[in-house]
């Protein structure tokens, strides 16, 4: 897939959240990179101050960075659907980082 539909399906995704999620998220950028560094499976990657933790002090950073990998979304797709499906899921996945879920978190409520 082109690298612009895949980053206007990520935008899709962001603009499909329910406003109460959109206007939390503050300081914050989403991007999309084609692989992670280290070269393994990693779909997306939270790196910030998650906003539970933020306290009095918070302020003048950088933004926190959400990072979707192309190529490993791809990987895992058969269709632009299944791509499409893909990018939802990681984005709500650090999205639940930003807010301070932990991994085992996540993956409780995803077996909900």
């Amino acid at each position: 897939m082109e690298r612009d539909k895949f980053t206007e399906l990520v935008r899709e995704a962001l603009d499909s959240l329910p406003s109460i999620f959109r206007k939390k998220l503050k300081n914050i950028q989403v991007v999309v990179e084609d692989e992670p560094v280290a070269q393994n499976s990693l779909l997306g990657l939270y790196q910030g101050v998650p906003f539970k933790h933020r306290g009095i002090w918070y302020g003048n950073v950088l933004p926190d960075r959400i990072t979707l990998f192309k190529k490993n979304i791809e990987r895992v797709s058969r269709t632009e659907d299944e791509i499409k499906d893909w990018i939802d899921k990681v984005l709500i996945h650090e999205i639940g980082h930003y807010f301070g879920f932990s991994e085992a978190d996540l993956h409780r409520l995803d077996k909900h």
